[in-house]
């Protein structure tokens, strides 16, 4: 199995510059090897999506790429900064939102803005108008005077990014961002993190919701045993999985009879009448089912492209079977 892909706008243009870039990144406790040499290329304003099971070493890339802790081994860049050389510097264009809130329920919205403009050392003035600006863009001002113990786990989330973003990063940090979140808050979670990417943010997502990687990284890293297992585009990584076809529907018996025996490595369906062709669903293989249709005459009623999604590829690039990983 390939430990990436390219694509081919990669392979030929320019590239864009990294936002982060870590080169070997190493990390133990103990015995326990968590990060095993791993290699990240983040672009500018993109959504980067690390993947893998729980243990996988998933917070402990952002941890170090965060400054929290320190690696064994490695050479990071991050905002243009060295992170050994110059953490201070890495500091100073990141937010990190974790897995656990850090919005202080004993005080209101407005109150944790505040506190943040305050730990960035903003004046009282350009704080209170930065605080009301994110309230309002995170559609949390009519409950910025309320405590946030009131709030719910979608506006907490809501307001943790808006906390982290008081500083003007230009990187963020997302460590399972939408954990816990009903699917209609998690949705309203990834429009704002669309936007943020939109204004220039560069966003690097852990996550165990495959759903949400697919919807919003640009790029997606599998990390499996403290290893980068592959590396692509969501469309690139579910080329790598076989169980892609075409399927081929008919009402017309004879049609599907004559392309039924006509055809190489098909599988057949006689009681729907439908046929499925093994396919990575390439514009090319495409093309040449139409031409081949076209050029004998055989009419399909309906023709639709199957690929594996992210599910199939994360069972299979970490070796977990996916029947049994659902039934736990």
């Amino acid at each position: 199995m390939p430990k990436s892909v390219m694509s081919t706008s990669e392979k030929t243009g320019p590239r864009s510059p990294a936002a982060v870039h870590a080169v070997g990144l190493r990390k133990s406790y103990g015995d326990k090897v968590v990060l095993d040499g791993i290699d990240l290329r983040i672009p500018a304003g993109s959504v980067f999506a690390l993947l893998g099971p729980n243990g996988a070493g998933k917070t402990t890339a952002v941890k170090i790429l965060s400054t929290l802790v320190r690696a064994d081994a490695g050479e990071i860049r991050v905002g243009g900064h060295d992170l050994a050389a110059d953490p201070q510097g890495v500091r100073g264009v990141i937010g990190v939102t974790g897995q656990f809130s850090a919005v202080d329920g004993l005080i209101t919205g407005e109150e944790n803005m505040l506190l943040m403009a305050d730990l960035h050392h903003l004046p009282k003035a350009e704080g209170r108008r930065v605080a009301a600006e994110l309230l309002e863009r995170f559609d949390l001002t009519d409950a910025a005077g309320k405590p946030a113990s009131t709030y719910s786990g979608g506006m907490k989330r809501r307001l943790d990014i808006a906390m982290t973003l008081v500083g003007g990063p230009r990187i963020i940090f997302l460590d399972e961002p939408t954990t816990g979140l009903d699917p209609r808050s998690r949705h309203a979670m990834w429009r704002v993190i669309r936007e943020l990417v939109s204004g220039g943010v560069t966003v690097l997502l852990t996550t165990q919701y495959l759903e949400e990687a697919d919807e919003l990284a640009d790029r997606i890293a599998v990390l499996h045993d403290g290893r980068i297992a592959a590396e692509g585009s969501a469309e690139e990584l579910k080329r790598l999985v076989p169980g892609g076809h075409v399927r081929l529907r008919f009402s017309d018996p004879g049609g599907y009879r004559a392309a039924a025996s006509a055809l190489r490595e098909v599988t057949r369906d006689d009681e729907a009448l439908t046929l499925r062709i093994p396919s990575d669903g390439t514009q090319r293989e495409l093309r040449s089912i139409l031409d081949w249709l076209d050029s004998t005459g055989i009419e399909a009623d309906e023709l639709t492209v199957h690929t594996p999604d992210l599910d199939d590829v994360f069972f299979a690039l970490t070796g977990t079977d996916k029947t049994e990983e659902k039934a736990r």
